[in-house]
């Protein structure tokens, strides 16, 4: 199973879930499956017409996704892929 780290600012979402273990085939599947289990997530993931928000970068191991194949970047039975939400600052 595919092991999902979710960051801490969206934890609040998950009841305080850390990791989210699924079996999914690609990495849409995974982010699917945590939306549909923790459905208050999914605006802070998703835009209104179904793709991931632009400002939130998934990783598969130590590799961006838009490196890969997106969100249909396949998934493998030990993979670790972590949420990272932009962070935004100025002076």
């Amino acid at each position: 199973m595919a092991q999902l780290i979710i960051p801490t600012p969206l934890r609040k979402f998950t009841d305080g879930q850390g990791i989210f273990t699924e079996e999914a085939a690609t990495v849409k599947d995974l982010l699917a499956a945590l939306a549909s289990q923790h459905p208050g997530l999914k605006p802070h993931l998703f835009e209104d017409s179904g793709s991931l928000r632009s400002f939130i970068r998934v990783y598969v191991g130590d590799e961006d996704i838009h490196a890969l194949q997106g969100e249909d970047t396949v998934l493998q039975a030990n993979d670790e892929v972590s949420i990272i939400p932009a962070i935004a600052g100025g002076v």
